[in-house]
């Protein structure tokens, strides 16, 4: 009898994970059919790209399960969310989940920090402290399965159900009807910081497949994973990079953004703009460069991130147009927007890796904010800069909470890559200066602590980790 999965694709890297690496088409192979679910817009755009035999696509029901959110008990639905997300064990790096905490109570009233925020400090004291709290709380989220997928799963039957995280997000519905049908679960990590940034699912599951040994340890030790039943399969989206399946000629790229092939490419890639300006760094890079500061004759290239797309606040927007006017202002500063697929996707749609890759490719030197990046730019082998220049108050607007540069470096992937001394970091404008001329005059400089840096976070360095991923998948639905 075939067997049938279903795939919850609700992130546009998720669409890389599994639809541009060899997960599902090794699934299709062997005769699985796969029902992938992805955002309700966007979904024939992506069913016209990869549609193929026994693959077939459906609508997330986003408008569904957000109203649904916002109907039952909206309030109680937000706080189980919040205390998912900060819950924890104490026994991992809390860092990254601390600063959720102090982020609601800033952008949040006096009401609220008394009636809500001050009694859920007692519980996520309680939750870090109890795998019997963390359990409860998973049981208590089960209560909201709306049954808004009810029809699919009469419809298709599937024997597995396997989602792009625990049910952090508004797959916990999903999740949540495939327990109720007594269907196995299996969450694909597929962000570097996910496993430390998120913390109790969204329902219970039963499997998980991640990148590394240290994401497994921040799964079982911090949200009760069994770990006989976590698998560390590397990150399949990244086997692109190794087999260079998407990497322009250095020619090609150079002439798309109208840069100089005889002059170095420092690049920037916008990061943490969520709790802190991001123009510090790259109005700093920008003298150094046009002052002529640095050793060799360079231009900056700036990729902006998704973040600064946003209507809402202003402020993101506001520092994409000072990031623009940097480029206006000087001969050597380009400006690279990524990709808009549309939807809830935005412009994490995964449609220009060809561009993203081909950045890290031909930098000389390679410089950001403790990015997932500094993991890709690692497999390319490229000097890493992260970039931690401060404006004093952050964003300064009242009710928008704002964390230092500086004050991260303790967050768990931060911190490994600190301790893995992968790259430099530079909290100044003469730090940034002298690591950047570092490198530009060795490029060798950290070649082995990056080697072995990629090897602790992602394992596997010889593109199967689709092939390793869905072998895994496979394994699970013969049980």
């Amino acid at each position: 009898m075939t067997k049938r999965i279903f795939i919850i694709a609700d992130h546009g890297m998720a669409l890389i994970y599994f639809l541009q690496s060899d997960v599902v088409q090794t699934l299709l192979d062997v005769g699985v059919e796969v029902v992938l679910f992805t955002d309700d817009e966007t979904k024939d755009r992506i069913a016209e790209r990869f549609g193929q035999p026994n693959l077939i696509f459906e609508g997330l029901r986003l408008k569904e399960a957000n109203a649904y959110a916002k109907s039952v008990q909206p309030r109680l639905q937000a706080l189980l969310i919040y205390l998912r997300r900060v819950g924890g064990s104490w026994r991992i790096n809390n860092q990254a989940e601390d600063s959720h905490i102090w982020e609601v109570l800033k952008e949040n009233t006096w009401k609220f920090r008394i009636g809500i925020w001050l009694p859920s400090a007692l519980m996520i004291i309680l939750l870090r402290s109890s795998k019997w709290a963390r359990k409860m709380l998973v049981r208590m989220q089960m209560r909201f399965t709306p049954g808004i997928y009810r029809d699919l799963f009469e419809k298709y039957q599937p024997d597995l159900v396997i989602a792009s995280t625990a049910g952090w997000r508004v797959d916990r519905y999903l999740l949540g009807e495939a327990k109720k049908n007594g269907i196995p679960t299996m969450a694909a990590i597929i962000g570097w910081d996910n496993p430390s940034s998120y913390a109790i699912p969204g329902a219970f599951m039963d499997w998980a497949t991640c990148w590394s040994e240290k994401q497994k340890e921040e799964l079982v030790l911090g949200s009760d994973w069994e770990a006989s039943h976590v698998h560390i399969g590397g990150i399949p989206s990244y086997d692109g990079y190794f087999r260079k399946t998407w990497l322009m000629s250095r020619e090609e790229y150079f002439k798309l953004h109208n840069l100089n092939p005889s002059r170095k490419l420092i690049s920037y890639a916008c990061s943490f703009v969520h709790f802190a300006p991001n123009f510090p760094n790259v109005e700093a890079l920008a003298k150094i460069v046009n002052l002529g500061q640095l050793d060799e004759p360079s231009q900056l290239l700036i990729r902006l991130h998704p973040s600064h797309f946003q209507d809402k606040p202003e402020i993101f927007a506001e520092e994409r147009a000072q990031i623009h006017a940097l480029e206006e202002k000087h001969a050597n500063v380009h400006v690279v927007r990524p990709v808009a697929l549309g939807g809830s996707l935005g412009y994490y749609g995964g449609e220009d890796m060809d561009e993203k890759t081909s950045m890290m490719a031909y930098s000389d030197v390679f410089v950001t904010v403790y990015s997932t990046m500094v993991v890709e730019a690692a497999v390319h082998n490229r000097p890493i800069v992260a970039a931690v220049i401060d404006t004093l108050g952050g964003w300064n607007k009242p009710g928008k909470y704002s964390l230092a540069l500086q004050k991260i470096g303790g967050w768990p992937t931060h911190l490994r890559f600190r301790e893995a001394n992968a790259g430099r970091v530079a909290a100044t404008e003469s730090e940034l200066r002298d690591v950047v001329n570092a490198y530009l005059n060795d490029p060798t400089l950290d070649g082995a602590e990056r080697k072995a840096f990629i090897e602790q976070e992602i394992t596997f360095t010889d593109a199967t980790s689709g092939k390793r991923t869905a072998e895994f998948v496979l394994k699970v639905l013969s049980k």
